[in-house]
């Protein structure tokens, strides 16, 4: 049997929404699993093309092969237990890695999904959406970039448990992503925020949320003023100096610009910025909003 599924890349905090608000885009990554009749060779049971494919594992070790078999244990107990043995994946990866833009998520919510799909021809039932944003927020720590990736659209998450709610995003259709040649650690970007803030600064981060979903729903003017943030991208400004000097030229030319998760990504929520205002070794993609989340593309 053979099961391929599409997962989008997402932008998390779109400015002040800081884990909470996220944004699936319409990049996707590709993952194929087919289950074979017998077992298959354990070191070369995933091909990888594209990002990364010359650094990520071909065995069992890699990302998504053990959140299916983690997943296949947990939530599938009456599984055949020789059916992860006879898994083999085809991974075609499209969303940059290290980059701000829910790689991780997607791996991790594409290896739950999968692992739904395979526990239900063992004979169970099929995650449900919500079991995947349970299960993917549980992996990754927070739910922000797992909830547009299981939903599609704008999302605004809560965890513990994992809830989100889909937000219409009327006034936008396109955005500008723009990748730098340069990767950060999502685990360094998050250490150098502070464990507290003034409630000053707290105050006016709810407001700016508040008018941010009033700028997506219903008036695109404000998005400029809506995407301004105090809590978390000042913070890391020594850690991308070059993506916050680019997100400062951006709102100065009136452009809605932010750092896409942890960075070092900026997004523009805008179908295009000046060419003058592209750096070298900036990769600009244009893009839709993906409004579906994952979805099985093929099953035979």
């Amino acid at each position: 049997m053979r099961i391929q599924i599409e997962v989008p890349a997402t932008s998390a905090n779109l400015g002040p929404g800081y884990d909470a608000f996220g944004l699936a885009l319409g990049i996707f990554d590709t993952l194929t699993l087919t289950i074979h009749d017998d077992p298959v060779d354990p070191s070369i049971c995933v091909s990888v093309t594209g990002e990364s494919a010359e650094t990520l594992p071909t065995d069992r070790t890699h990302l998504i092969m053990r959140v299916i078999s983690d997943v296949l244990s947990a939530e599938y107990p009456q599984a055949p237990a020789d059916l992860g043995e006879r898994l083999s994946l085809e991974c075609v990866n499209r969303i940059p890695h290290s980059r701000g833009l829910g790689s991780s998520a997607a791996a991790n919510v594409g290896a739950i999904a999968l692992a739904g799909e395979v526990g239900a021809y063992a004979g169970g039932a099929k995650l449900s959406r919500q079991r995947v944003l349970e299960l993917a927020s549980e992996l990754e720590g927070h739910p922000d970039n797992a909830a547009p990736a299981v939903y599609g659209g704008l999302t605004i998450a809560l965890p513990e448990p994992a809830r989100s709610w889909q937000i219409p995003a009327n006034t936008i259709a396109e955005v500008t992503v723009m990748v730098p040649d340069m990767r950060l650690d999502t685990e360094i970007a998050r250490s150098v925020i502070p464990v507290s803030v003034e409630h000053e600064v707290a105050a006016e981060s709810s407001a700016l949320a508040a008018l941010l979903i009033h700028g997506f729903v219903t008036d695109d003017s404000v998005l400029l003023e809506a995407t301004a943030d105090r809590l978390h991208q000042e913070f890391r400004r020594d850690a991308y100096p070059e993506s916050m000097a680019l997100v400062d030229a951006l709102r100065a030319e009136g452009l809605p610009a932010v750092i896409s998760g942890a960075g070092p990504t900026v997004l523009v929520l805008a179908s295009a910025v000046p060419p003058e205002l592209v750096p070298d070794a900036v990769t600009l993609i244009h893009t839709t909003i993906d409004l579906g989340g994952y979805r099985v593309k093929e099953k035979n």
